[in-house]
């Protein structure tokens, strides 16, 4: 099961890179496991959200050396605007979920 829809997997890639910046396979790493793999997130998918959220302004990337002596990495970091943008999505996923805990446990969430 893959749930992550594309305004769900940029909540998710907003949210790992306020924490810190990251290069995609940590980024990848972090999602999932953060998720127990529940998201399953993929190359495929990861790369090709990355750069939208680059085009939409929402995150930076820098080529940075590799701590373990290897090839240089891209890493990718959370600007001021995307750290709004993962405002309003937090906003919304919670007004969302409060909606959803009214609809299936017949009470409004805290």
């Amino acid at each position: 099961m893959n749930p992550l829809k594309s305004g769900t997997l940029d909540l998710a890639l907003l949210a790992a890179l306020q924490e810190q910046p990251r290069y995609g396979l940590d980024i990848l790493k972090h999602v999932n496991g953060r998720s127990a793999g529940l998201f399953d997130l993929r190359e495929g998918s990861l790369y090709p959200a990355l750069h939208r959220l680059v085009r939409a302004g929402w995150i930076e990337s820098d080529w940075e050396p590799s701590d373990r002596g290897g090839a240089p990495r891209k890493v990718y970091r959370l600007t001021d605007e995307g750290a709004r943008a993962l405002a309003a999505k937090r906003e919304e996923w919670q007004t969302l979920r409060g909606a959803l805990d009214a609809l299936l446990l017949g009470r409004l969430s805290a």
